[in-house]
């Protein structure tokens, strides 16, 4: 703490100015107050500002770091109220232009040439500059017209030196604040340190471009800007610069005769594609980010915030959307809860009885009616309502889900969101059912009860030699518990999962006899699965007897 002590007593002066300084010492920050808290940061008003806006303006005070930890939060409805949310949600990524020397300095250092000579032309007037970078338009020396973003001299180590403070303090208010340890304080912010860090690196947001170029290469409905790596280094990126009428420029859309409703559905279908194909999508799907070709393809820009699915998830967030139109509430309880993270208990039947509530609403509703943006916003709310977290990657999916809905009615104030969801659930769950994937769980759970069987004379032999001492005694509360219970109902799906998948053992053999493309690690694999089954349920019938 003492390496940033000067940081430290600024943040700390800024939370007691604006009237925050109640969690100072839950922070572990009492004595960092200043007595001279400095000058107000804001302007005075007649009207008493607001605790939410308290908060935006400390974290606008606090520098780039706290801005975007405040974006983070304006789209975690699952942990602030919406008062909070709606007031965090105007806070913006900008700041005044860095002067022109120490950016050239940056591009000479980086590209090891003055600007003037690396490209045919360099306007030092910048387009845009934030908190992190700024970025200038130019020429190469082949005429092909670019953008070129150069990160701020002093912006790693300012926010490097903020993560880690936030870091600690993160892991100090886990210890002192039951509500930080139910929420998961520190899981939070590391993952946002992570994110940030990656945004710091320019390499990284070129990769980014060039993997969505790559999804997306045999479409034509979707145009990302080519990176130019020879003027790209961690500090500096080099990209093609898009033209096009921005997507919520609507005069300008009609002008250039697009069809605005099938831009709608096709902006939503490459939003869609990005998370359920390829499970790999734009964080930050904001107007300013989408421009329009005359043909109507849609160009991405700005690839330094982006979100990563994996199958699992996906899988889930399918079964949630899924039981949700099939009004299945049991089906619907064990989907939500499958999608979220939580350390405390959760009270099952509470929270069926809300989401019982929830399905009512929309029991026989036409789809057409149903604001998805809305009723995510509703099961967001009840999950906070019930202390269950989403992970961070699913509540990114969660804004882009709504921003998109968002910005697709902007278009066509008929577009249907849970429409355009809904073939992508089925073709997921069609996935799940396929041979490949019964096949890969059947070996997970034919792994896992191979597992089981291995360290169960181990821990059997250690419970005899308990029996035999002294005896022992268990005292046990239900939070200890649900560790347990978790990996106990993981352990028993699969279980069951492979046991169902038995049935299939006799038609799968004879498809692996009749078929020689099957005659290889597929058919092993199969075989191997059907045997540790088989083993499992003689070892099963052996205990039953033996308990005779």
């Amino acid at each position: 703490m003492s390496a940033h002590r000067g940081r430290y007593r600024r943040i700390a002066a800024i939370l007691e100015r604006h009237g925050l300084g109640v969690g100072l010492g839950l922070l572990g920050m009492g004595g960092w107050v200043p007595f001279n808290k400095g000058v107000l940061g804001h302007a005075r008003r007649d009207e008493p500002y607001t605790n939410p806006e308290h908060v935006r303006l400390a974290l606008e005070e606090l520098g780039p770091t706290f801005i975007k930890l405040g974006q983070l939060l304006s789209t975690r409805r699952d942990l602030l109220p919406a008062p909070y949310l709606v007031e965090l949600a105007t806070l913006q990524d900008a700041a005044p232009a860095e002067q022109w020397e120490p950016i050239r300095a940056v591009i000479r250092e980086e590209l090891g040439a003055d600007p003037e000579e690396v490209f045919a032309q360099f306007d030092p007037q910048p387009l845009a500059a934030a908190s992190i970078g700024q970025a200038y338009a130019a020429t190469l020396h082949d005429g092909t017209p670019v953008v070129v973003k150069v990160r701020r001299p002093g912006a790693v180590a300012q926010i490097n030196e903020d993560l880690e403070i936030l870091e600690s303090l993160a892991a100090r208010a886990d210890t002192r604040w039951e509500t930080a340890h139910q929420y998961n304080l520190p899981g939070i912010v590391a993952e946002f340190a992570r994110s940030l860090r990656a945004e710091l690196d320019y390499l990284h947001e070129g990769r980014n471009a060039e993997r969505f170029a790559a999804n997306f290469a045999d479409s034509p409905d979707v145009a990302v800007p080519r990176v130019f790596w020879d003027t790209t280094t961690s500090r500096v990126l080099t990209v093609e610069r898009v033209s096009g009428v921005r997507v919520d420029d609507l005069a300008a859309l009609d002008a250039a005769g697009i069809d605005r409703p099938a831009l709608a559905q096709r902006g939503a279908n490459t939003v869609l594609t990005m998370v359920f194909e390829h499970r790999f999508f734009h964080a930050d799907p904001h107007p300013g980010n989408m421009f329009i070709h005359p043909d109507g393809a849609i160009a991405l820009i700005d690839f330094g915030m982006v979100g990563q699915l994996d199958e699992e998830v996906t899988d889930q967030l399918a079964q949630v959307l899924l039981t949700f139109t099939q009004g299945d509430l049991d089906a619907f309880t064990t989907a939500v809860l499958a999608l979220s993270v939580t350390k405390p208990a959760v009270d099952r039947d509470e929270l069926r009885g809300s989401l019982g509530t929830l399905l009512a609403q929309y029991r026989g509703r036409p789809l057409s009616e149903i604001s998805i943006s809305h009723l995510l916003g509703q099961l967001l709310t009840l999950l906070r309502h019930h202390h269950l977290q989403l992970p961070q990657q699913t509540a990114l999916l969660f804004k882009v889900l709504m921003m998109t809905e968002g910005l697709a009615a902007h278009l066509d104030p008929q577009f249907d969101m849970l429409q355009a969801l809904t073939p992508f659930s089925e073709r997921l769950v069609q996935r799940q059912l396929s041979l490949p994937a019964l096949a890969k769980r059947w070996a997970q759970a034919s792994a896992d009860a191979g597992a089981l069987l291995l360290e169960l004379p181990a821990t059997l032999r250690r419970v005899r030699q308990l029996l035999d001492s002294n005896g022992f005694e268990v005292h046990l509360r239900a939070a200890e518990l649900e560790p347990l219970v978790r990996r106990t109902e993981r352990i028993g799906n699969r279980l069951i999962a492979g046991l169902i998948a038995a049935a299939l053992v006799n038609g799968i053999g004879e498809l692996v006899s009749n078929n020689p493309k099957w005659r290889s690690r597929e058919g092993v694999m199969i075989g191997a699965g059907a045997g540790m089954i088989s083993a499992l349920g003689g070892y099963l019938l052996w205990t039953m007897r033996r308990r005779r």
